[in-house]
């Protein structure tokens, strides 16, 4: 049981880091808290703690944010896909966050397409919780930041530098004498950027809650996959699960799987102990380590399963 222990990062364990990104001190994003939960993620800041450090071909974070901030707009090599834990959240995109943007309630998952700047507000009355799958065992080697993001944060006191490391002038910093500042993108970089509509990205990328407890009624929904709801290879795959989906019979995967509830308590087995999963925990679950899940609670019950494919990360497009 101790062993299991260690892959389960519960959601009220989870240790935030609010200086994670480059827009830290910009007013209307300083009060974003990050969290890194398996694998290195993309944080800009040595005072990210790494909860479960495993390389499994993706990485799962979260963001949490107090009502109106804001994460700056950014990009991915690879993949980018949230699903709303808490809250109520506008999500928007383009080289000035105005090509488009959704609103996602509690449940609701946004694969984000590649190759565009997004950013994110949580836009309800309390503090909301997204949680996030990226691509890849790098995460696609950092983020990428609309030029604007990299000037406002000049202004207020943090140099990235092109290192990837982040120097904050408030606390004496100064870029090494070897470091150049990282450097904006140019026009010819940013016009290679996608600029889609909220009509480009709404069918092929964002699925709701209600329709995938409606739809997972008899069986566990493919929501990405390259036959799922989103029809996506990001290198991982993404299966929604509610109590009448899920079979309690002792079983195994040959790749890593991670286990996220969205709602409800959720009976973990294994061969000789077993444990409870509560909505916001995040637990790894090893190839061919035999395992069972299962909701005895009555009312609503759901979790999403990500597992490892071999398809390379980073294929999301804008359209089908």
């Amino acid at each position: 049981m101790a062993n299991i222990q260690y892959r389960i990062v519960r959601y009220g364990e989870l240790k935030p880091c609010k200086t994670a990104f480059i827009d830290a001190h910009t007013p209307g994003s300083d009060q974003k808290e990050n969290f890194t939960i398996i694998g290195g993620g993309v944080s800009e800041s040595p005072d990210q703690l790494v909860h479960i450090t495993e390389q499994i071909g993706f990485n799962i974070g979260a963001a949490g944010q107090p009502p109106r901030v804001r994460n700056s707009l950014h990009d991915h090599n690879t993949a980018e896909v949230f699903f709303v834990l808490s809250g109520k959240w506008r999500f928007f995109w383009g080289r000035w966050g105005t090509a488009g943007e959704v609103t996602l309630e509690e449940g609701d998952i946004f694969n984000i397409p590649t190759g565009i700047f997004r950013g994110f507000e949580n836009i309800g009355t309390d503090y909301g919780m997204i949680m996030a799958v990226l691509g890849g065992n790098d995460a696609g080697g950092g983020v990428h930041w609309a030029p604007q993001v990299i000037e406002d944060a000049a202004d207020h006191g943090l140099i990235l530098g092109e290192n990837g490391v982040l120097y904050d002038r408030k606390k004496g910093d100064t870029l090494p004498h070897n470091v150049h500042p990282m450097q904006v993108m140019s026009e010819e970089e940013l016009a290679k950027r996608a600029e889609p509509t909220t009509a480009d990205v709404l069918p092929n990328h964002v699925a709701r809650y209600w329709d995938m407890m409606a739809l997972s009624d008899a069986q566990p929904v493919q929501v990405i996959s390259g036959n799922g709801l989103l029809k996506d290879k990001p290198g991982f795959e993404v299966d929604f699960l509610s109590r009448n989906s899920i079979s309690d019979e002792m079983h195994s995967h040959n790749k890593p799987t991670v286990l996220m509830p969205m709602r409800g308590h959720w009976r973990l087995r294994f061969q000789d102990s077993e444990t409870v999963l509560n909505p916001g925990d995040t637990c790894l679950i090893n190839p061919g380590e035999v395992h069972a899940i299962s909701t005895s609670m009555t009312g609503e019950a759901s979790l999403y399963r990500v597992r490892t494919t071999n398809d390379p990360a980073g294929l999301t497009k804008t359209s089908n």
